[in-house]
C-alpha cells in the first residue's frame, strides 16, 4: 500500500472524518506534510472585476522582461517579477446574449450560452452557460484524488454581488445550466469556514454534562436499562472522540500561525463599505488556503454591468455608466483609470497577504504556490469588445515563467483555460467549445 494512503487510512480508522483526515494530513506537526512523496500544493484564484479597462493605461508598451507598469497596474509594482500580463487573449464565443452576458458567462467556461429569456441590451436574450467553468473543472479533478482533496474543494467569494440570479451575475458553473452563486457576505463565509468549529465546542461541553448525568442515574435503574444506557454512553463517547479530534485540528491550525481570522463587527453590505468587505473577504480567502480548506477560489467584485459608486475615490457615478462614456470625455476617462487602479489594489492586497503567509510546511509562502488570475468580461467598456480580455497573473502556483509582458495576438481564450488546467496537472484535449482549442494550450508560458 502506498505510504500516503496508509497514513490517511490510519487517521480515518481513529475516528476522524475523511475531511478532517485530509486536513490533519497536511499539518507539518504530524511529520507527514514534508514527506518526499507529498505532491507540491498548487492553488488558483480567479479574481473578476467588471466593465473592461482603459487599454492605454493598462497594457505595457514593451514585451518581455523589460516591461514597465502603466498607471492601472502600478499597485502591483512590488510583484512585477512574479506577474505576467497576457495581451491578445480574446473571447471568441458567439451566440445568444449581449456582450456583457457572453463576457462573464463564457469567461471561465469557454462555451456558448443557452437560449433563454434574459434580455440584454439590443442583442438576443440568453440563459446560463452550456458548460462547466475552469475553476470547477480543476476543483473536481483535485477532489477526485485522495492526495489533493480538501474540505471544500473550492470557495466562491463575492463583493456586493446583486441578489438577483441572472447571466450577468454568475461566472462560476458546476456544469451546463448550473451557475454557482458566490457568497458575498463575509460573516456568512466565516460561518461556512469556521462556524461548525464553534458549534462543536459548545456541543462538546454539553456532552460532558450529559455523561455526568448518566453516571448519576446508573444506580437507580435496572440491569436491562443499564445496558441500554451503556449503549448511549458509548455513542456519546464516540461523538466526543470525534469532536476532540476536530478541535485538535483547529488548535493545530493556530499552532502553525493560521488562527481563525477576526472580522470587524456590523459591516453592512452596502456600497460605501465595499473596500472593507473586499478586505474581509480577502483575509478569509487567505486563511482558507492556509488551512487547506480549498485550493481553488473565485473572487467576484460586483458583477458584469456592475454599478458600484466609488465614493471613497470621490466618484459619484456608477461604474457601468462611466464605462460607456466616449474616450473624448476626459473627466470620465480619468475616473475609469482610478476605478481600475482600485481593482488592481485589491489584487495587490491579495498578493501581499499570500506572500506574507508562510506555507504550513515552512517551504516558502502561499504566493509561491498560488496563481491569482485577474480578469474581466470585456477588453474595453465603451466598445463592448471581448478582444484583448484582461488577463494578469500573479504568483507561482501554475509554474509559468513570471516577470514578463506577453502578446498572443488574438488567440481564443479557450487555449489559456487549457493551459490553466494543464498547469494544475490536468491535461485536456479541449476546454469549452472545441472549435477554439485545435491549436492546444498556449505555448511560451513556461520556461
Amino acid at each position: 500500500m502506498h505510504p500516503l494512503t496508509s497514513r490517511r487510512d490510519f487517521l480515518i480508522k481513529t475516528g476522524v472524518s475523511a475531511a478532517a483526515a485530509n486536513f490533519l494530513y497536511s499539518l507539518p506537526s504530524l511529520g507527514w506534510a514534508a514527506s518526499s512523496g507529498t505532491p507540491k500544493k498548487k492553488r488558483m484564484v480567479f479574481l473578476f472585476s467588471p466593465n473592461g479597462v482603459i487599454p492605454q493605461h493598462f497594457w505595457p508598451d514593451q514585451l518581455g522582461k523589460e516591461f514597465e507598469l502603466k498607471r492601472i497596474l502600478q499597485p502591483l509594482a512590488d510583484y512585477k517579477d512574479r506577474m505576467l500580463t497576457l495581451h491578445g487573449v480574446c473571447n471568441r464565443i458567439k451566440g445568444d446574449g449581449d456582450g456583457h452576458m457572453r463576457g462573464i458567462g463564457c469567461l471561465l467556461t469557454g462555451i456558448e450560452l443557452f437560449p433563454g429569456d434574459v434580455q440584454g441590451g439590443s442583442d438576443t436574450p440568453a440563459g446560463w452557460s452550456m458548460g462547466i467553468s475552469i475553476d470547477q473543472h480543476i476543483k473536481n479533478n483535485l477532489q477526485s484524488n485522495p492526495e489533493t482533496q480538501t474540505r471544500f474543494g473550492s470557495l466562491e467569494f463575492g463583493v456586493m454581488v446583486p441578489d438577483r440570479a441572472d447571466t450577468w451575475t454568475r461566472m462560476s458553473y458546476a456544469g451546463p445550466n448550473q451557475p454557482i452563486a458566490p457568497i458575498d457576505n463575509p460573516y456568512q463565509m466565516f460561518d461556512k469556514l469556521y462556524g461548525q468549529s464553534k458549534n462543536r465546542e459548545l456541543l462538546a461541553s454539553v456532552l460532558d454534562d450529559l455523561t455526568a448525568d448518566f453516571k448519576k442515574i446508573e444506580p437507580l435503574i435496572s440491569a436491562e436499562d443499564r445496558r441500554m444506557l451503556d449503549d448511549h454512553v458509548q455513542m456519546v463517547r464516540e461523538l466526543e472522540k470525534e469532536l476532540q479530534t476536530e478541535l485538535v485540528q483547529q488548535n493545530k491550525q493556530k499552532d502553525v500561525g493560521h488562527a481563525v481570522p477576526a472580522l470587524a463587527a456590523n459591516v453592512n453590505e452596502e456600497n460605501n463599505n465595499i473596500p472593507q468587505i473586499s478586505k474581509m473577504q480577502i483575509d478569509l480567502l487567505v486563511s482558507s488556503f492556509a488551512a487547506d480548506f480549498a485550493r481553488v477560489a473565485t473572487f467576484q467584485i460586483t458583477n458584469s454591468v456592475g454599478q458600484p459608486k466609488m465614493r471613497w475615490l470621490d466618484i459619484d457615478e456608477g461604474h457601468h455608466e462611466l464605462s460607456h462614456e466616449p474616450d473624448t470625455n476626459e473627466a470620465a476617462y480619468e475616473k475609469l483609470i482610478k476605478i481600475n487602479t482600485w481593482y488592481c489594489e485589491q489584487v495587490a492586497y491579495l498578493a501581499k497577504r499570500l506572500a506574507e503567509t508562510p506555507e504550513p510546511d515552512g517551504q516558502g509562502s502561499l504566493l509561491d504556490n498560488t496563481t491569482v488570475v485577474w480578469t474581466n468580461e470585456l477588453g474595453k467598456g465603451n466598445s463592448h469588445t471581448r478582444d484583448n480580455i484582461p488577463f494578469v497573473l500573479v504568483g507561482g502556483g501554475c509554474g509559468f515563467e513570471m516577470g514578463r509582458a506577453m502578446d498572443f495576438k488574438g488567440v481564443p481564450h479557450n487555449r489559456l483555460l487549457m493551459s490553466f488546467s494543464e498547469s494544475m496537472g490536468i491535461p485536456v484535449k479541449s476546454f469549452g467549445n472545441p472549435n477554439y482549442c485545435e491549436a492546444g494550450p498556449l505555448g511560451g508560458l513556461t520556461a
